[in-house]
């Protein structure tokens, strides 16, 4: 029996499965937030020779001359990224994977593919904030405001990296700044609950046949890896599916039961969705609590 059968197999005996994603993931959609790349200069190259910024994520975090030019640069990001997406030949390997499985989804990715793609928010926990929605940086209040709905007529007015005045976002409650969605400035009452959802997915499959499926993540991620592996250690009936690029990391005390695909994150999954397509019917399910 080849590996990708006997996976697809796993995948079939689930109960559940639990998807956990980072960079890898979205560099195999061609979203490389460190790299400093001929994509990060089609799009960012006027920022970069502007203000020195040399990969996405340090244009995320850049201390902007302006609120002008921060959403000019949030705009653009968000709107060659997200805006009109609507799923990959990646989504549609999942989807065939997780077939009409109960599934939840852990990321440390923002921009929202999964979500976009059609799987369901109630089932995706985006652990460090999504591009999505946006929060008062003064955190004088416990809410989340949608940013898509505002991102085309930022982008459509944009001009050199800056967007008029009178479109940045402003808090409603204080007036201060607005920023994207992020956890790790404050927890809102959206992240408790997503929290939970996560939770009650852990303890209602607790002892079955739990299939933890990995994609992309780094060996020394602390955020999601660490937990996924120990999860699958305390789990008897867990199976642990880990998929990266020259980075396969397995520790012996679940060596038993995992399975470690080292390659194109793209053609594994399809692989995998051909292994699998006799053995469902595809679609999803969004039982998670």
């Amino acid at each position: 029996m080849s590996e990708y059968k006997e996976i697809a197999d796993k995948l079939k005996e689930a109960d559940a499965i639990l998807i956990g994603a980072s960079n890898g993931f979205s560099i195999s959609e061609g979203l490389h937030i460190f790299a400093d790349n001929q994509a990060f200069e089609d799009v960012f190259g006027d920022f970069k020779r502007a203000y020195g910024i040399r990969n996405i994520l340090s244009g995320i975090f850049a201390d902007w001359p302006s609120e002008e030019v921060k959403w000019a640069f949030l705009s653009r990001l968000i709107h060659h990224y997200s805006i009109g997406y609507t799923g990959s030949q990646n989504t549609e390997a999942l989807k065939t994977l997780i077939g009409d499985k109960p599934y939840f989804f852990v990321t440390s990715n923002g921009e929202n593919h999964f979500e976009l793609a059609g799987f369901s928010p109630d089932c995706i926990w985006e652990i460090e904030g999504s591009w999505k929605e946006m929060q008062c940086e003064q955190g004088c209040h416990d809410t989340l405001y949608p940013l898509f709905p505002l991102i085309p007529e930022m982008a459509a007015s944009e001009k050199n990296m800056k967007i008029p005045s009178e479109l940045v976002p402003r808090c409603p409650k204080c007036g201060g700044t607005m920023g994207g969605h992020s956890p790790q400035r404050y927890m809102t009452a959206a992240d408790r609950e997503i929290q939970r959802r996560f939770q009650n997915f852990i303890q209602k499959y607790h002892g079955k046949k739990l299939v933890v499926l990995e994609l992309g993540i780094g060996w020394r991620n602390q955020l999601i890896k660490a937990p996924l592996m120990n999860l699958v250690k305390k789990e008897p009936y867990a199976a642990y599916i880990t998929i990266n690029k020259g980075e396969i990391y397995i520790p012996d005390e679940i060596a038993a039961k995992s399975y470690g695909l080292d390659g194109d994150m793209t053609e594994i999954l399809e692989r995998l969705k051909e292994a699998s397509e006799e053995k469902n019917d595809g679609g999803n399910a969004n039982e998670y609590v």
